[in-house]
């Protein structure tokens, strides 16, 4: 069905870039609609911002609810990712420099992601757990003195930066400009960021940039070899091949992207969360050990910092009563599942204890749930476990969000508090 059978759903188009520089009140109230009236519905291609040929760009299928996200998610051989995962159309030769083995299936997907998933491992990340605690540790005691100012330089974006350098083994006199790079390839929709210049061109400028330099560093691995990430990806070999430096560059744009958005924007959505709602900071202030864990996890659901994924049917598939041909594509809502009625028990309630907490934020299973997982977590833990302990009264003010349908990211965003030391 498309959305035009449903006159009485609000006015608003899920593929503008308008609908997503709304208020997220406006938008929620959309995705409660859908999931009421219209839990599939057909939409005419996204808005174009990157001169995509009209004939390339296909109308998508809106799938908002829990449980069709995860049964999607769970079925590769139906729903495959190898024919695109973005929202928007993008010409092939950005996609095939940014998205690595997330825009591919088995057995090719699962060969390449087996290459680095012994590094992200709830086994493989306890290691480096001491690391991370000392480095969340050392970030708020430099940002307690300030009062406050944008939480999300002086808190929220410098742990993920710090641990995913560390893990690369990105120099430290690198990482920022590094994170600059990483930033605009998940920023290209928004004015802030384009300015006078094409929306294409500011992507292409930040992925040529990013893959140039890590094919330097790759090389330089290659001479030197070190105990990090970007040298066990340079002598792994696949079918007997080793990684060629295109692909080598596009795990680590991938890397460099997940690696920071997940943990970063959460935090960042998580402390405005604990502000509007005091009550819910007060069990985490009486026994952070035992509330984290869960809470961490409520913290993701909350931000949903991964917005939206496309999947392509390879068969006719039914759902909700319709015929879906081969070569549809679909889009999983994942903010829109997480607030899902039907599976979650008062969605809108944010709530620090919700356990079990079977949600959406790192995807909805099956061979793509997110890699970094168990990193997030952790450095999740560690920040806020820090943030509680020398900062409590930590105060965050109304964020300003990334006008993106991909990442739910907070652009900045004012804090306050008492200086100490």
């Amino acid at each position: 069905m498309s959305v035009t059978d449903h006159p009485e759903l609000p006015d608003a188009d899920l593929g503008s870039y308008d609908f997503w520089g709304r208020p997220a009140a406006e938008r929620d109230e959309y995705f409660a609609a859908l999931r009421a009236q219209a839990p599939l519905s057909r939409h005419e291609p996204p808005e174009d911002l990157l001169g995509m040929p009209d004939q390339e760009r296909a109308p998508y299928w809106a799938i908002v609810r829990f449980e069709d996200i995860r049964r999607i998610s769970r079925d590769p051989a139906t729903f495959c990712s190898s024919q695109g995962v973005q929202f928007q159309d993008a010409p092939p030769e950005l996609l095939e420099a940014s998205q690595s083995f997330l825009a591919m299936d088995a057995p090719r997907h699962s060969k390449l992601r087996g290459l680095v998933s012994a590094a992200f491992t709830p086994r493989q990340v306890a290691r480096i757990e001491d690391g991370i605690r000392v480095s969340a540790r050392r970030i708020v005691q430099e940002a307690a003195p300030t009062g406050g100012g944008d939480f999300v330089e002086l808190i929220a974006k410098r742990l993920p930066q710090e641990t995913i350098s560390e893990m690369l083994g990105v120099p430290a006199a690198d990482r920022a400009q590094v994170t600059e790079w990483a930033d605009l390839l998940v920023a290209a929709s928004d004015p802030e960021f384009f300015g006078e210049r094409s929306p294409l061109e500011v992507l292409g400028g930040a992925l040529f940039s990013l893959t140039g330099y890590i094919a330097e560093l790759a090389e330089h691995r290659r001479q030197r070899p070190s105990d990090d990430l970007l040298t066990a990806l340079v002598q792994s070999e696949v079918d007997g091949e080793r990684l060629t430096t295109a692909e080598i560059s596009a795990f680590i744009v991938l890397l460099s992207v997940a690696g920071n958005d997940t943990s970063r924007h959460t935090t960042s959505h998580a402390m405005r969360a604990l502000t509007l709602h005091p009550g819910q900071r007060r069990p985490l202030l009486e026994d952070p050990d035992a509330r984290l864990a869960d809470a961490v996890e409520e913290f993701v659901r909350w931000a949903t910092p991964v917005l939206t994924f496309r999947r392509t049917t390879t068969r006719a598939v039914q759902l909700h009563g319709r015929t879906l041909s081969a070569g549809e594509k679909v889009v999983l809502f994942y903010h829109s599942g997480n607030r899902d009625e039907r599976a979650i028990e008062d969605p809108w309630r944010f709530d620090v204890t919700r356990s079990p907490n079977h949600h959406l934020g790192f995807g909805g299973g099956g061979p793509h749930y997110c890699l970094g997982a168990s990193l997030a977590r952790t450095q999740l833990r560690a920040i806020f476990s820090e943030l509680l302990a020398q900062i409590p009264d930590l105060e965050a003010g109304e964020p300003e969000l990334l006008r993106s349908g991909f990442i739910h990211g907070v652009k900045r965003m004012p804090c306050e508090f008492r200086a100490r030391g």
